[in-house]
């Protein structure tokens, strides 16, 4: 059977209509970065960050997932173990689409974590004033995501599925977010078949096999419909 990795950033979740982290109008606009995802932010001033997390994750529950989320569920379906889905969103859209073997290399938003007890929990409503941790009842809960400086989550299994793939599909990804933006380089070593799905070049558009240019709640059905079938 052949193995698949897909990669998925922020361009997929854009057409549910989440802010993405670059856009000019997007949710980071007006925060700096280091002021909201570094540890030193978070040590410095709690609330803000909380505030910002929160509202991030109330946003989440306005939205759905679009075609494209539906479509990688529906491969899925097809491909069972031979499938592995990584993401760098922080969102449920994959999973509410149905999509079961996921990665979040950068954490999750509906997820809180004790720096405390190293206990997770699943976490839909605000954590800004409710920060004691069900496990431990210290006062030390954080939102679950990879901040700057931090080392994403599942890097050994990802490395390991990249250099077993027979091909590797990006989407809505900027190829600026390292390690991220070096798995395609992985894939190529393995002599796997790069395929790139995208608004716009990203930029690593040229170490890509094929790039296809468009919204993914278009471009990923169609792929998806092309793999299924035995097309690629």
């Amino acid at each position: 059977m052949t193995r698949v990795v897909v990669l998925t950033g922020a361009g997929i979740s854009a057409e549910s209509g989440l802010s993405t982290f670059r856009d000019s109008g997007g949710l980071w606009e007006g925060h700096d970065p280091m002021a909201v995802a570094t540890p030193e932010a978070f040590a410095a001033d709690p609330d803000l960050v909380h505030r910002f997390y929160d509202e991030r994750r109330a946003a989440l529950s306005r939205v759905r997932p679009n075609p494209a989320h539906e479509a990688l569920a529906r491969l899925e379906a097809a491909y069972g173990d031979d499938l592995l889905l990584v993401t760098q969103n922080i969102d449920d859209l994959h999973e509410r689409a149905g999509s079961q073997r996921v990665l979040h290399m950068h954490g999750r938003l509906r997820s809180a974590w004790c720096v405390a007890c190293d206990a997770r929990h699943e976490w839909t409503g605000p954590l800004r004033g409710l920060t004691d941790c069900p496990s431990c009842a210290m006062p030390a809960l954080r939102p679950d995501v990879v901040w700057f400086g931090e080392i994403p989550h599942d890097m050994d299994q990802i490395h390991e599925a990249l250099w077993d793939c027979d091909i590797f599909c990006s989407i809505g990804t900027s190829g600026q977010v390292y390690p991220a933006a070096g798995f395609v380089q992985y894939a190529l070593a393995r002599r796997a078949h790069t395929i790139e799905l995208n608004l716009a070049d990203s930029d690593g558009t040229t170490d890509f096999h094929v790039s296809r240019r468009g919204p993914a709640s278009e471009l990923v059905p169609a792929w998806v419909d092309e793999l299924v079938a035995g097309d690629l």
